[in-house]
């Protein structure tokens, strides 16, 4: 995969592909004590479907560019699930964990960019 751009287009899509919604950029490239450069959130209506987006971007990313998350976390209850890319972690929440935990607000100093819904 040559550049990190691709790779996050890439997850944006599988999160799309599942009807995936409310997608948020999280760029922490200038935050030294960020523990990644960059977050993707997003969100499902259910467990059920929150494990089919996780699902779909691991799928997506690999089959489209051969990359593999180093690992992935939270299927067990599936109200968050986080997939890591490395530089990149994937966060997919029910909508009430979404808000409970609310990253955006965690790292507000951080650059966000909402994406429109495919809808």
């Amino acid at each position: 995969m040559s550049n990190s751009h691709e790779l996050y287009q890439l997850i944006i899509e599988g999160i799309q592909e599942r009807k995936g919604r409310d997608i948020t950029l999280v760029d922490m490239m200038h935050i030294e004590d960020a523990p990644t450069p960059l977050f993707i959130i997003a969100q499902g209506t259910s467990a059920m479907q929150v494990a089919a987006i996780a699902d779909s971007v691991r799928e997506y990313v690999q089959e489209k560019s051969g990359v593999k998350p180093y690992n992935y976390d939270g299927y067990r209850n599936a109200e968050w699930i986080v997939i890591d890319y490395g530089h990149i972690l994937v966060h997919i929440f029910v909508p009430e964990a979404r808000q409970r935990y609310n990253l955006e607000e965690l790292w507000a100093d951080a650059v966000i960019t909402d994406i429109e819904n495919l809808d």
